[in-house]
């Protein structure tokens, strides 16, 4: 891609920066892909070294058990949903990615924090949280300025979610520090990456799966976004916001229901069973079915029936986990420039994830069997990780290679004529 004299891309879309430099640093997608890769399945050893071992992470300022959460909440995933972000901005401004320098300084500012947050005895709890603290209000600027730029208001949805997560991270850090319980935080961090799972997954999850009905010529194809998927949007919201400040209630657990059968619903919308052939459209199917299944989940917690523990990694291991899984895997082979096809290892890494969110919550369940249940779960997701990282590294380290010629989807849903010439759809939403 070229410039113009005027430093705007020269098409609609930017793909990065336009010469020069190295190939890590072209987009938001490729270092924080990489980092969410590879902290992952750091972050979890580190977790079941200080459950088995007694391993001191965290500190006496935060314990195993805070930063066990706050990790995974505001590193992992703020590392995932920042790479997607600064990624996907662009294509819906028509504006150039943040790449280069600046990317390189946002990338250690978010490692600075997840240094700060493993010791943060050693600098001081007040200065390890401000380190932390400055990551996601940082990302949030970059998107607004991008959004409001581009014009792209509708996206401002987005920057929302962003700004509430930033404020929750702050709220977190406050209460630690004055040795109030940040459970009610944590679950908030949760509620808002659920809405997000919502609102971006009801949109990409649809548009491939139409994408890949469409060109296997299927006879019915996923309900377009209308009435319905707000209402399931609100509900959840309620649901959500309930569940952060009174997880026990009724309330609660009636909210939680209604949500739960609603997403079920745009499940059925969207016509997942009809791409079973396409194990990339599976992932993301799969993905967003622990959604209905941890709101479901947080009902009978609510109730008395089930650890809350239990439900919330329904929504953690099992929602976040295997989304961002599913979105980084396909991200990567469509801005790299390879066709967005499962191999045997991707599906591998898909398997495991979605067995270490299945099996998670009955560690709380057979309190016998806790830490074996726990040592599995804990593996499996180790195990989806190191084989992304495996897979995908080398394509987030090098070139994006030239366009392949159309690919042929695999199999035609039943009852379909057949497959016809694919070419490769994007890995992110477009700017409509």
């Amino acid at each position: 891609m070229t410039q113009q004299s005027n430093g705007k891309p020269a098409g609609n879309i930017p793909r990065g920066i336009a010469s020069g430099g190295i190939p890590l640093l072209s987009y938001g997608f490729r270092p924080f892909f990489l980092a969410a890769g590879l902290f992952a399945p750091v972050a979890m050893i580190l977790w079941l070294g200080a459950l088995i071992a007694g391993w001191d992470i965290g500190g006496a300022s935060y314990g195993p058990a805070n930063w066990h959460a706050h990790e995974m909440l505001f590193g992992y995933t703020t590392a995932a949903l920042s790479g997607f972000l600064l990624t996907t901005i662009p294509n819906w401004t028509g504006r150039l990615p943040v790449s280069g320098p600046r990317l390189l300084a946002i990338v250690l500012l978010w490692l600075a924090g997840r240094v700060a947050m493993a010791v943060p005895d050693l600098l001081g709890q007040g200065v390890s949280a401000v380190i932390d603290g400055l990551f996601l209000p940082v990302i949030l600027f970059i998107a607004v300025r991008e959004i409001v730029a581009g014009r792209n208001w509708r996206n401002l949805k987005i920057a929302a979610g962003l700004g509430g997560l930033s404020a929750i991270n702050i709220a977190a850090h406050v209460a630690i520090a004055l040795g109030a319980d940040p459970s009610p935080f944590f679950r908030g961090a949760i509620a808002v990456y659920i809405c997000l799972i919502a609102l971006i997954g009801g949109r990409i999850v649809p548009s491939f799966t139409r994408n890949w009905l469409a060109r296997a010529q299927a006879r019915h194809l996923p309900a377009p976004f209308d009435g319905y998927d707000v209402a399931a949007m609100l509900v959840l919201i309620l649901a959500t916001a309930s569940w952060t400040v009174f997880a026990d209630t009724p309330l609660t657990a009636i909210l939680a229901v209604l949500a739960a059968v609603l997403h079920v619903g745009r499940l059925v919308r969207w016509r997942g069973f009809d791409a079973l052939a396409e194990p990339m459209l599976v992932a993301l199917h799969l993905g967003y079915a622990f959604v209905p299944v941890g709101l479901a989940a947080i009902a009978l917690a609510a109730t008395g029936w089930i650890s809350m523990v239990s439900a919330l990694h329904l929504l953690t291991v099992g929602a976040i986990g295997n989304m961002t899984l599913a979105v980084m895997t396909r991200a990567t082979m469509g801005h790299t420039g390879r066709p967005i096809r499962a191999s045997g290892n991707t599906i591998a890494i898909f398997a495991a994830v979605f067995v270490a969110a299945a099996i998670r919550p009955f560690a709380e369940m057979f309190p016998d069997l806790y830490f074996i249940v726990l040592g599995t779960s804990g593996a499996a997701w180790i195990a989806a990780f190191l084989l992304f990282c495996i897979e995908f590294g080398p394509m987030l380290l090098g070139p994006k290679l030239k366009l392949a010629p159309p690919q042929r989807v695999n199999a035609a849903p039943p009852g379909a004529p057949g497959p016809a010439p694919a070419p490769r759809d994007t890995a992110t939403p477009s700017r409509n």
